[in-house]
């Protein structure tokens, strides 16, 4: 146990001081504080002492240095058992600072309120994080508190030991103080690489904010949580049970197609972070249901993402097969009424939620792979056809359709297309000629067509039997990335069988 006698405070979030300098007055303990805390502290009516009257030296440079003072850090870093430190002290007559109360400038909140490089700038704590660090390095005889969600925690354990802290409280609050200023940090030298364009610095860190701990990970023996520097991760969930890892897996993987397409148009059907059916047809409840009959099998316990709105129509088709999760840009009260009958069903709106061009990661052991997001927007620039054949207009709008929808199917990866609607899927197949078969095993299980069927490959076939195998199944158009040394023998191949042929600049891998 250590007795408090003297604590700092300088905090910019000064709600819920009044509890807690009651209970420091309670206990003696004698106050020290500068700036906008001082002057709240005393508008409370509680006894302080500012930190340049302590110190007898003023606060300078407009502010930014005030706690920046030997007497301020020799009293937290002080052993309290070493008698090297104690002869120091007594010597310049310095006292021992025992409770350090900081929080940091809002540097986060200053970032979403302006642009401006030097509000910014100082909106960055020095002072703060700096005692916040010395006694948390001092923990064995200095306790630290970095926010007032603490504040109860602070208090309970003041009261149990009358005045004192304990080892452990003093441990936990140091652990969680360096993570704050690592945190705090991180933010900082995120935002310096952010404004000079440089995503892939020499040192990278990756911060975020504890948004929920799991039940479990991808199995039950696997501890799993979700961190966020988004609190509110831009969507809401509005019924249903708690979003597993899974869930949230196959969450993301749906939203980062459905917001890949036209506003306010599409349905997505994910299974197993791979989608199963996608459609963009205008009439909304036909765009769900030629996305459900491209495999209505696979869609059995998957997730929907509705890139609209859904009504009570929408909500009776919905609830006819036995699903996850039903994502949507909102839904309207008649259909929250039908879908909320099934208890366990996750209702999410994603109205709020955008894609951004942000750093993805994957982490392995001690390493960590990071590049940035897949979604460049498609242009007609991109593609070039190399077929004699020239695609019309609906076999052009399919094949883009297709592609699109192909860079988020795992690799290697073969979508099916009609009337912009995916009718085969073939995902993730070590083989592209397995992919290919997939698809058309899918297709032709669940379609009946008779309109012009076209398809997408994420990269280029490297021999003729892949594009072969697809005409054979009654596909019209081809649209695949170049750079195969064969690339000759398959636009020959298309000439041959009349098949509209269109190369494009860029492939898609998604492993």
């Amino acid at each position: 146990m250590k007795k408090i006698k003297k604590a700092l405070i300088s905090v910019s979030d000064k709600k819920k001081l009044k509890n807690l300098l009651k209970i420091l007055t309670k206990y003696k303990i004698e106050l020290i504080s500068s700036g906008g805390t001082y002057k709240e502290i005393k508008k409370l009516k509680y006894k302080c002492l500012e930190v340049s009257d302590y110190t007898n030296f003023p606060e300078i440079l407009g502010g930014r240095v005030k706690t920046l003072h030997p007497k301020i850090h020799a009293g937290i870093l002080s052993k309290r058992n070493n008698k090297y430190h104690i002869r120091d002290l007594k010597k310049n007559n310095f006292d021992e600072i025992d409770l350090v109360i900081v929080n940091f400038y809002p540097f986060e909140k200053t970032l979403e309120q302006t642009t401006n490089h030097l509000k910014i700038i100082e909106n960055i704590d020095v002072g703060g994080p700096t005692m916040v660090r010395a006694a948390a390095k001092n923990y064995n005889d200095v306790a630290v508190i970095t926010s007032s969600d603490q504040y109860d925690e602070l208090i309970n354990e003041i009261e149990k030991n009358k005045g004192s802290s304990s080892i452990g409280f003093r441990e936990k609050m140091s652990l969680e103080a360096f993570s704050e200023t690592a945190y705090y940090d991180a933010v900082i030298s995120n935002y310096f690489n952010k404004i000079k364009n440089n995503n892939l610095p020499r040192k990278k860190i990756i911060y975020g904010n504890l948004i929920e701990k799991l039940r479990y990970g991808e199995n039950p023996h696997q501890e799993a949580a979700i961190y966020s520097t988004n609190p509110s991760l831009n969507i809401k969930q509005i019924h249903g049970k708690q979003l597993s890892y899974n869930n949230y897996n196959d969450i993301f993987s749906a939203l980062t197609i459905s917001k890949s397409l036209p506003k306010n148009l599409g349905t997505v059907i994910v299974k197993h972070a791979n989608p199963s059916g996608v459609s963009i047809n205008k009439d909304k409840l036909k765009s769900y249901k030629l996305a459900l009959a491209c495999d209505p099998i696979s869609a059995f316990g998957g997730i929907v993402s509705c890139n609209y709105k859904i009504n009570n129509i929408i909500a009776k088709e919905l609830n006819n097969i036995f699903l996850e999760v039903i994502i949507a840009n909102g839904f309207d009260n008649n259909a929250l009424k039908i879908l909320k009958k099934k208890k366990n069903l996750r209702l999410i709106d994603a109205s709020s939620f955008t894609i951004k061009n942000l750093m993805r990661f994957n982490s392995t052991n001690e390493s960590i792979l990071t590049q940035s997001e897949d979604i460049k927007k498609f242009n007609i620039e991109d593609f070039k056809i190399v077929s004699k054949r020239k695609p019309n207009r609906s076999q052009l709008k399919n094949l883009i359709f297709a592609f699109n929808i192909c860079r988020y199917v795992k690799s290697n990866a073969i979508v099916l297309a009609c009337s912009e609607a995916t009718v085969g899927i073939g995902s993730g197949q070590p083989s592209r000629l397995d992919s290919c078969q997939i698809a058309i095993d899918k297709m032709n299980k669940f379609q009946n067509l008779n309109d012009d069927i076209v398809a997408a490959s994420d990269a280029f076939f490297p021999f003729v039997d892949g594009i072969e195998k697809l005409v054979q199944s009654g596909v019209s158009a081809v649209i695949q990335p170049s750079g195969s040394i064969r690339d000759k023998e398959i636009i020959k191949f298309a000439n041959q069988t009349d098949t509209v042929l269109i190369f494009s600049k860029t492939r898609h891998f998604r492993h």
